[in-house]
């Protein structure tokens, strides 16, 4: 798997608004970590979050930028990228993410785990050109 069309698929299908395709790239498993006032976000959580955005239309583009691969197994890869979202009222959110996604059992790779970068751990791979 190509982490840069994984992340190219999962742009596309949140600016889609396709729900049921976005969603097919999110493992039952997963668990989301680092988001303010979270302990961690479950598939459920993403769901939820996902149909209400989609179906309220307060997206108006997903984006990536920069990749660094930190880890690689035939069924799990490990890396970081730049995640930009822009609102429908104008707002824009950049983070940095870090990514597990793995090979499921019928063949589809998935998010399995995300975690939030604290600002500073951004801003250090930013710096070392590692994003």
């Amino acid at each position: 798997m190509n982490p840069l069309e994984f992340l190219a698929t999962m742009a596309e299908t949140a600016n889609k608004l396709d729900l049921d395709a976005h969603m097919n790239m999110i493992s039952k498993e997963v668990s989301v970590y680092g988001v303010p006032g979270f302990e961690v976000i479950t598939f459920d959580d993403w769901y939820r979050q996902c149909e209400y955005e989609f179906e309220n239309r307060l997206l108006k583009k997903v984006s990536y930028e920069g990749l660094n691969v930190l880890a690689e197994t035939p069924d799990r890869i490990m890396f970081k990228s730049v995640e930009t979202v822009e609102g429908s009222d104008g707002s824009v959110n950049t983070s940095g993410i870090e990514f597990i996604i793995q090979k499921e059992d019928d063949g589809q790779w998935r998010v399995y785990q995300e975690r939030v970068l604290p600002d500073d751990e951004l801003e250090n791979d930013k710096r070392r050109g590692a994003l």
